[in-house]
């Protein structure tokens, strides 16, 4: 069961996804880690508690990142791997890798666009040699990014998260796929999975070597987990499921705001990254649709295709809200079995039930 990933191990087929504005931070990931996961660290703002966040929020986020990999290692005292997910959309994108890499990352994950120049920003921190991994959302991006890859630096990702378009946050799908996915009419993720498999299959030929796949977006439990596995999958990425639990980053609030919302609650938003996201259904959502929410005031420039003048809400503050517990001002991102999540629990908890339901998979 254990796989070796760029000469690390990682015990069970388990990846914690990367949830910011700071709902997966060192406390969560670094425990998925310690139960043999992979945990991931959201890089995006993840300094927003720092006192000098409003008047120096870059240098905010980069501190606050190396520190919070650091303590995510500590806890997970080599039992699993720590990850950090960067958005590509973020304007800090290369400097949030450069710093995960030198503070001790294991793996660099990356989405909100294609990762063209990863293995370059990889190269530059020779002291690390930490797995690059890309998000796609099926056969097209996977080609598009092993070709490249390939091409230019002579490497191809050390893994793939595929995440199909019913996973949470941003979704690398049209806005049209992503309600097509929400009325109950997603493209089946099995079917993106032989595409991807079909893609790299060339590239392993070629370098001697697994890629493997793990699945995301709407896998709701071991056993489909399994059935994944057994079509080529290496395992799986949960992350909606982890916020309800004790170890989870975000506040109270907001595990509140997952636990009471029905699957009527959860839709699908255009954030100001220029992709559809999926969240719970809030008073922020509604006033952007009746056109009521106020306008930006102050721009931090976190997006780096982001217009101020035109985005309809700032994402950094709705996501900031979001996690401490604002639910009139908040983006409360989720998955869309988001409806399910009925009481808290621990990381050990969902980590057992995710594995006992594996082991008894018909």
């Amino acid at each position: 069961m254990a796989l070796t990933i760029r000469n690390r191990t990682l015990p069970l087929p388990i990846v914690q996804g990367g949830m910011g504005i700071g709902v997966s931070l060192e406390k969560l990931a670094g425990t998925v880690a310690s139960c043999g996961g992979m945990g991931t660290l959201s890089a995006a703002f993840c300094g927003f508690a720092e006192p000098d966040f409003a008047e120096n929020s870059r240098e905010a986020n980069l501190r606050a990142l190396r520190r919070q990999i650091r303590s995510a290692k500590e806890i997970a005292k080599g039992a699993g791997l720590v990850a950090v997910n960067v958005m590509v959309a973020a304007a800090q994108y290369a400097d949030s890798v450069r710093t995960a890499l030198r503070a001790g990352a294991d793996a660099i994950v990356c989405g909100a666009g294609l990762p063209r120049d990863l293995p370059a920003l990889a190269a530059e921190v020779s002291e690390s040699d930490a797995a690059i991994v890309p998000v796609v959302s099926g056969g097209r991006s996977a080609g598009v990014i092993c070709r490249l890859w390939d091409r230019h630096y002579q490497r191809v990702p050390d893994f793939v998260i595929l995440e199909g378009p019913l996973a949470g946050g941003h979704l690398g799908f049209s806005p049209e796929d992503a309600r097509e996915a929400q009325a109950g009419r997603p493209k089946p993720l099995s079917s993106l999975l032989v595409e991807v498999l079909e893609v790299l299959k060339p590239f392993r030929e070629k370098y001697g070597r697994d890629i493997p796949v793990f699945v995301a977006g709407g896998v709701k439990n071991g056993h489909e987990m399994r059935q994944y596995m057994e079509q080529g999958a290496a395992g799986a990425q949960f992350a909606t499921r982890f916020i309800a639990t004790e170890e989870c980053d975000a506040s109270i609030g907001f595990k509140q705001a997952l636990l009471d919302a029905k699957p009527e609650d959860v839709t699908i938003v255009q954030s100001p990254v220029g992709m559809p996201g999926r969240a719970i259904r809030s008073p922020l959502i509604e006033r952007v649709e009746e056109g009521r929410q106020e306008k930006i005031q102050r721009c931090n420039r976190c997006l780096a295709a982001c217009d101020y003048k035109t985005a309809p809400y700032c994402i950094s503050k709705a996501l900031i809200a979001a996690v401490e517990g604002d639910w009139e001002n908040g983006l409360f991102f989720c998955g869309a079995n988001a409806g399910e999540v009925r009481a808290m629990s621990t990381v050990q908890e969902q980590m057992d039930q995710i594995m006992n339901e594996w082991r008894t998979a018909p």
